[in-house]
This record gives structure tokens, C-alpha cells and sequence, in this order.
């Protein structure tokens, strides 16, 4: 029961993470559009498997911070912080984004599989996200550390991230106005999902001291 929960929360943290218009998905889109689905394929391959290095050093990383409850409790802190300060940039500060398509050049399946790893490298939000989902979930007694667990999570994260870019590669000139009207609203999207981890992250901190 125990890998099912692992399984399911680390594919559903990555649908949340990966479902917003971004560069990567938006990028495997163009190339479907461009170049095929097939090369599209091998873009999100480079790209899932950066996402699995990823995933996995977070998750190894968040073992370590696990172990000691003071660096948890400072993380939730400063976690609470620095979502705190984003959700008021990006819902009261930030300038509303400019609609910029990603520019496609036509390339060979081996440089669309390096392209994708070399997009996915240079987004560093994963491991971040994924440390604090995995230590919140540890702390409500709904994920383990042990190998088994992690590498459960770490293929429910890389399953979540490949159907999200399926999706956008199979549905995106069925779903391409609702994602320009996402990336309009990325501001506020991003401001409500950071309001939200600043939230848990709070309600953690009070646990804590008064509970």
C-alpha cells in the first residue's frame, strides 16, 4: 500500500508540477507541430531523463534534511519566506507576460534528445519542489526513505512528467488557445501555487510550536 501511495505522489506531484505551460512542454509541442511526433518523442526523452536525475538527487537530498527535524523546521521557515515574498512579486508585482513561441529549428532525433535534456538541466525547479513535496509527505507519515520507496516515487514522477508531455504533444492544436490564455495568466497561476506552499508550510510551522 505503501509504494501505491509513493507511486501515486510522485506522479501526481509531478502533473501538478509540469501541467502549466512552459518552456519545456510548450517546446515538445512545436517540435511535434514542426517535426513529427517521433522527434517530438525523443525531445521528451531527454528531457524525462534529466527530470529522473533530478527527481531522484531531490529526493536523496531531502533524506539527509529528513534526519534532522531543527534543518526541517528551519527549511519550513525559510520555505514559508521565500514562498511568501513570490506569491506578492507574482500576483501584485510582476508584469504581465508576453506571449514569445519558442523558435524551432528543424534537427536530427539525436539533437532533439540532447535539446530536451539540455532544457530540462537549465530548469532547477524541480529539485527544490521535490524536496519539500517529499519531506511534507515523510512528515505526514505518506512516503518513507528507503531505496524501495524513492525509486517508486522517483517512476511515478517520470510517468507524470511523460503523460503530461504526451498531452501537449497529441492535444496542443486542440488546447493551444486555452494554453495562451494559461501563459497570460501565468503570473497569477504561479502566485496561487506559491500562496499555497507558503500556506502548508506555515501550517507546518505552527504544528510544530503548538501542537
Amino acid at each position: 500500500m505503501n509504494l501505491i501511495i509513493s507511486l501515486l505522489s510522485g506522479f501526481i506531484s509531478a502533473f501538478i508540477g509540469i501541467t502549466p505551460p512552459g518552456l519545456l512542454n510548450m517546446t515538445a509541442a512545436k517540435v511535434s507541430m514542426k517535426d513529427g511526433r517521433h522527434h517530438a518523442f525523443w525531445f521528451v526523452s531527454g528531457a524525462v531523463f534529466v527530470i529522473f536525475l533530478q527527481v531522484y538527487l531531490a529526493v536523496l537530498f531531502a533524506r539527509i534534511i529528513n534526519a534532522r527535524p531543527d534543518i526541517v523546521l528551519l527549511l519550513r521557515e525559510v520555505g514559508f519566506v521565500v514562498f511568501g515574498l513570490l506569491t506578492v512579486y507574482f500576483l501584485w508585482i510582476a508584469k504581465k507576460p508576453k506571449l514569445k513561441k519558442p523558435k524551432i529549428k528543424k534537427n536530427s532525433k539525436k539533437k532533439r534528445f540532447f535539446l530536451g535534456m539540455l532544457l530540462s538541466a537549465l530548469n532547477f525547479f524541480p529539485i527544490p519542489y521535490y524536496v519539500f513535496v517529499s519531506v511534507s509527505l515523510s512528515s505526514y507519515a505518506l512516503f518513507s526513505f528507503d531505496l524501495i520507496s524513492i525509486l517508486i516515487f522517483v517512476s511515478g514522477a517520470v510517468l507524470g512528467s511523460f503523460l503530461v508531455f504526451y498531452f501537449y504533444i497529441v492535444f496542443f492544436q486542440k488546447i493551444e488557445k486555452k494554453a495562451d490564455y494559461f501563459l497570460r495568466n501565468m503570473n497569477v497561476i504561479i502566485g496561487s501555487i506559491t500562496g499555497l506552499v507558503s500556506l502548508i508550510a506555515l501550517v507546518n510551522i505552527l504544528q510544530y510550536y503548538f501542537l
